[in-house]
């Protein structure tokens, strides 16, 4: 899936290095738990939010397929 540059660095702004997120839904088996809480690794070119969930995984967040939220 091909996502516009200019979505890329909408995400990159809205979600800078060291925000703190909570998984709302993932497709994936190897999905943590929905509620598990990460942070933001960054956003790689094609729109992936990467975050280090707070249970040791590393799955990143697909933009258009999965949801994650910011949280204080």
């Amino acid at each position: 899936m091909f996502v516009k540059k200019e979505i890329v660095e909408q995400l990159r702004k809205q979600y800078p290095a060291g925000t703190r997120v909570e998984l709302v839904r993932m497709d994936d088996e190897q999905a943590p738990p929905i509620g598990t809480r990460g942070t933001v690794l960054g956003v790689d070119d094609a729109g992936s939010i990467m975050v280090s969930w707070d249970n040791g995984s590393s799955l990143s967040v697909v933009y258009g397929e999965d949801l994650c939220r910011k949280i204080n």
